[in-house]
């Protein structure tokens, strides 16, 4: 069952649940998945969906700095409870050990002190389980 479909279904268990703040994150969701398809005149795959779901929970993170900043917790909480359900379509995320292993394997495999081919190599094996900027800020350390 593709990521798309699993959407779906859970879009409709949400209504048939009245759920709303979860139905309304998930139709978030799919508004920009379709947005993103339109765009592309391209129906995404499962790992360009959850491109989409990473940008989107990162938007809603720099969101709830913001509103905590301006003394909205409202905002902020709505934010939160928005991330709690879009975590849910990607995969499980990576501990700090298993980053750091691949880190050293990706310098291994492209035999090269260069940032941007370790990360060529490092981008498709954390996509949705890691904040690829904090990888990015380790493997700079790293190669320092």
């Amino acid at each position: 069952m593709s990521l798309k479909d699993q959407l779906k279904d859970q879009q409709k268990l949400a209504m048939l649940a009245k759920d709303k703040p979860r139905l309304g994150a998930i139709r978030l969701l799919m508004a920009e998945i379709k947005q993103r398809e339109v765009d592309t005149r391209v129906e995404l795959n499962d790992e360009d969906i959850l491109a989409v779901v990473t940008k989107m929970v990162k938007q809603r993170r720099d969101s709830i700095s913001q509103f905590e900043a301006a003394g909205r917790q409202d905002l902020a909480d709505k934010e939160s409870a928005e991330i709690v359900v879009l975590q849910e379509f990607l995969p499980q995320q990576l501990t700090a050990d298993e980053i750091a292993a691949l880190i050293e394997q990706a310098i291994a495999e492209s035999g090269a002190a260069d940032m941007g081919k370790v990360m060529a190599v490092l981008k498709p094996k954390i996509q949705g389980r890691a904040d690829v900027g904090a990888v990015s800020a380790q493997v700079k350390t790293r190669l320092a």
